[in-house]
């Protein structure tokens, strides 16, 4: 009887305060879901973690001393993952981005290469768009990691200095000169001898990755890996 009676309740809850899958909008599944089964399954997975010498530790060859380089998923257009960093960035849907996160801690865990990481850092936001957002994006992705891998996060270690105009209109040179000199470290003690992984939503070119990683690097016994949700194929 108890459990009849806690079915009617759950399912007259659901009617008021349905809970649906971000992707296809189906309510089969469970609440603490983000994701429906059949979307999880149309994530474009890269790989990348378990992969040493990838296509995004490749970007960086050459330009930083990375020790390892992941994205968790393939970005396309017009595709689930690029709706889930909209919903992100410009919808306000924080959760999309505590999704991104565990997703990507759970591929860290698996990797084995990110294990001896000490510190998760979001790679910085711009004062005002942050004000305008309500948010750092990659902030959340880093809480989302760790609610499964428990690694602290740093989130004012590294602060930008100056406003830099969006780059997704930028040739890969332009984007490496207009993000000289942008970032500044801002609690050196917190990331000396420390292997920090530096994280964001999405990783193009990587420039912005490079310029704020060669700030970490720049302090005593510091040691730098990144990892991104998403990767531009």
């Amino acid at each position: 009887m108890l459990s009849t009676s806690k079915k009617y309740f759950n399912d007259l809850l659901h009617l008021f305060y349905p809970h649906n899958c971000e992707g296809c909008g189906s309510d089969i599944l469970y609440d603490t879901q983000f994701l429906c089964a059949r979307c999880m399954h149309h994530l474009p997975e890269t790989g990348f973690f378990v992969k040493p010498f990838n296509p995004v530790e490749k970007l960086f060859y050459g330009r930083s001393d990375i020790r390892n380089a992941a994205a968790a998923y393939y970005f396309t257009k017009e595709s689930l993952l690029q709706h889930l960093l909209i919903q992100l960035k410009y919808k306000s849907n924080k959760e999309a981005g505590y999704f991104l996160g565990r997703m990507m801690g759970h591929a860290c865990i698996r990797s084995g290469r990110f294990m001896d990481i000490d510190a998760l850092v979001p790679l910085p936001l711009n004062q005002k768009k942050e004000q305008v957002r309500g948010y750092n994006q990659a902030a959340l992705i880093c809480e989302g990691m760790n609610e499964v891998w428990q690694k602290p996060v740093y989130e004012d270690a590294v602060i930008r200095t100056r406003f830099t105009e969006t780059q997704t209109k930028q040739n890969r040179v332009s984007r490496w000169q207009n993000m000289e000199g942008v970032f500044a470290i801002n609690q050196p003690g917190r990331l000396e001898n420390k292997h920090i992984l530096l994280v964001d939503d999405v990783i193009t070119t990587g420039a912005t990755l490079e310029a704020c990683g060669s700030s970490i690097l720049d302090v005593n016994g510091a040691v730098l890996s990144i990892a991104a949700a998403a990767y531009t194929v």
